[in-house]
């Protein structure tokens, strides 16, 4: 017996009835010889950590734009957070932990630069629009490997597609998900703000403190376990009060921080760099070898956005430096 095999004979008899097994996955698009000790899932967790598109995360916005300062969070500690907040769910409700994480890592690889503002940006161009989960999942089936995709299983994919809005996700380790992305970007948007003066932890109305507690542990804790105590036969789910505290607590934050003036105030400058860009970038013989290809394919359009939604902020500036902004030159005599 492999090092695999006897990993998923111990997912049979530990994980709750409801849990995915990696023995029984629906499969990856491109059929491959199994790994002697990584599951289905291990492996799609160690691909997504290894992609270059998992790399740029840690230079693409979170909530504040360009922020001042090196404790703020980016997309990628949030995807951090997100994945040991859904770990500790999984685990508490013996569901496949493996699973759980390959699908936390992989749930953002398609956000635009500059976090939501360049989603909302890019929508606005494209006839058919954008949606990053619908990006996260291209990114591992087409762009990653140039061109090649990642390959991952249909139940990672599934989870990645069914994160933040619309169906939920077929299993339960995916619905797991949408919960810890919610319950992490809430929290540590509020440490964010409070740390760039935006916000203070007493701004946060009383009801609410009350029910979920004054702190960001005591919050996270409150959370988690309402998940942990209410989740039923797969079904994911928090009692009645601690929802209502947590919506309360989002309707909260759209107001003081989501569209905080003061907070948002660079954003404006967005919708015209993602547009230069990509109008640019819609001529193909400006794009990478590999983006061709897919101008090809499947269009200049679709080429442009592919390009312009990878960028890191870092890159999407310098782009658009190099591309219009004239640059100081010297008569030499």
């Amino acid at each position: 017996m492999t090092v695999r095999e006897e990993t998923q004979r111990l997912e049979s008899e530990m994980l709750a009835p409801w849990a995915a097994r990696s023995a029984q996955t629906r499969g990856r698009s491109r059929p491959e010889e199994e790994c002697q000790l990584r599951t289905p899932y291990q492996r799609d967790r160690d691909r997504v950590i290894h992609c270059k598109s998992f790399r740029r995360l840690k230079h693409k916005t979170q909530v504040f734009l360009s922020p001042e300062g090196d404790h703020y969070r980016t997309r990628l500690t949030h995807t951090l957070e997100v994945s040991q907040i859904a770990r500790t769910i999984a685990r508490a409700l013996r569901l496949n932990e493996d699973l759980t994480e390959a699908v936390a890592l992989a749930h953002d690889l398609g956000h635009t630069p500059f976090g939501h503002a360049g989603e909302r940006a890019l929508n606005a161009l494209l006839p058919k629009g954008f949606r990053h989960y619908e990006q996260s999942v291209r990114v591992v089936d087409r762009l990653e490997k140039d061109g090649r995709g990642l390959n991952l299983t249909w139940e990672v994919k599934n989870g990645i597609l069914c994160h933040t809005t619309g169906l939920e996700a077929d299993t339960a380790e995916g619905r797991i998900v949408r919960w810890a992305d919610k319950i992490a970007y809430i929290n540590h948007d509020i440490d964010d703000a409070i740390r760039a003066g935006v916000l203070q932890e007493g701004d946060i109305p009383k009801n609410i403190t009350q029910t979920l507690g004054d702190s960001k542990t005591k919050r996270i804790t409150a959370l988690i376990s309402s998940v942990v105590a209410n989740s039923r036969e797969g079904d994911i789910a928090m009692d009645e009060r601690t929802l209502r505290a947590f919506e309360e607590l989002n309707d909260f934050m759209y107001q003081a921080v989501y569209l905080n003036e003061y907070a948002k105030k660079e954003e404006r400058k967005v919708p015209h760099i993602i547009q230069s860009l990509y109008l640019h970038f819609k001529d193909p013989k400006y794009l990478p070898d590999y983006m061709r290809q897919i101008a090809a394919e499947e269009g200049p359009e679709v080429a442009a956005c592919d390009y312009v939604a990878g960028m890191t902020d870092h890159f999407a500036v310098a782009c658009y430096k190099e591309l219009f902004i004239p640059k100081a030159w010297n008569l030499v005599m």
